[in-house]
């Protein structure tokens, strides 16, 4: 076979991975694409003769790219602008590999990104090619050009940083949203007026779309009972879905959405479901796809 054709599929039987890989040290899913395809020019340029583990020295090229990415990016003295999240990735490149996917739509792994956004290229690159991907520290100092008792260190320095910022209350106000969401869809489903009316607060309020033509309700309705009776019996196809970095609910298939519920919580209840039905709105969200475990 043809070295190059080799690499070729070598290279897209590597591509979820490395696209993961990127998108987490580089937390922006445009400048990911730019690191993969870099990458692509340069294993393209290599004599591969003596690798013997190909993947592994993938990952080390897109690495290293990325670790210039950070390092270009301070330079100018830019920061990812990611003052909530950052952008959820909306599809993958064909669908097949569950790891990327979950990896990808994770919400967790969305408030981590914003701490990762904190600390230094080297800090970053060792933290997540460690403590996310299990790379050994000896590969790892390879990548930064330091040895491995530093990159140690500041895997070590990075994980303090994680553990003692926001990142953790972040993740667990998603998973009790998510939590809520799942219930409220379980409810709606089945009927059950009363499961509906637990986890909606008394003081609801519904912000129904125009635009969704079927539509009976008033645009604004006020209060659980109202809002169950709304809701009771529906959600027969909603999804949960990440909004923007939120949870929410898709109702219809991605292709042909008929609309998207945006939840607001407070104290372990639903305080406010926004309804996005107009086309246009939608196209502007963000939407990704959040596991079931």
């Amino acid at each position: 076979m043809d070295d190059h054709y080799w690499l070729a599929e070598q290279f897209e039987a590597h591509r979820n991975h490395l696209q993961a890989v990127a998108y987490r040290i580089l937390g922006s899913r445009n400048e990911a694409d730019d690191a993969v395809q870099e990458s692509w020019i340069r294993l393209s340029r290599s004599d591969t003769s003596g690798v013997e583990n190909i993947g592994g020295w993938m990952t080390t090229i897109v690495s290293r790219v990325c670790l210039d990415m950070l390092r270009a990016r301070k330079s100018r003295h830019e920061d990812l602008a990611i003052d909530g999240v950052p952008e959820p990735v909306t599809h993958f490149r064909d669908g097949s590999d569950p790891e990327y996917e979950v990896l990808m739509a994770d919400s967790v792994g969305l408030a981590m990104l914003v701490v990762l956004g904190k600390l230094s290229p080297a800090e970053r690159i060792a933290f997540v090619l460690h403590d996310i991907f299990g790379m050994s520290f000896s590969d790892i100092a390879s990548i930064l050009g330091r040895n491995e008792a530093a990159a140690r260190k500041l895997a070590s320095r990075a994980r303090q940083r994680v553990k003692g910022s926001e990142w953790a209350s972040r993740a667990e106000e998603l998973k009790r949203t998510r939590e809520l969401v799942d219930a409220f869809i379980a409810a709606s489903r089945a009927g059950d007026f009363e499961r509906l009316l637990s986890v909606l607060d008394p003081n609801v309020v519904i912000r129904n779309d125009p635009a969704f033509a079927p539509a009976a309700n008033a645009p604004i309705v006020h209060g659980s009972q109202a809002a169950a009776k709304q809701f009771a019996g529906r959600a027969q196809g909603a999804q949960p879905v990440l909004v923007n970095g939120s949870v929410g609910v898709v109702v219809g298939p991605r292709d042909q959405i008929i609309f998207i519920l945006v939840f607001t919580v407070a104290e372990d209840k639903i305080t406010e479901i926004e309804m996005i039905a107009d086309q246009a709105r939608l196209s502007e969200l963000d939407l990704a796809d959040l596991s079931d475990g």
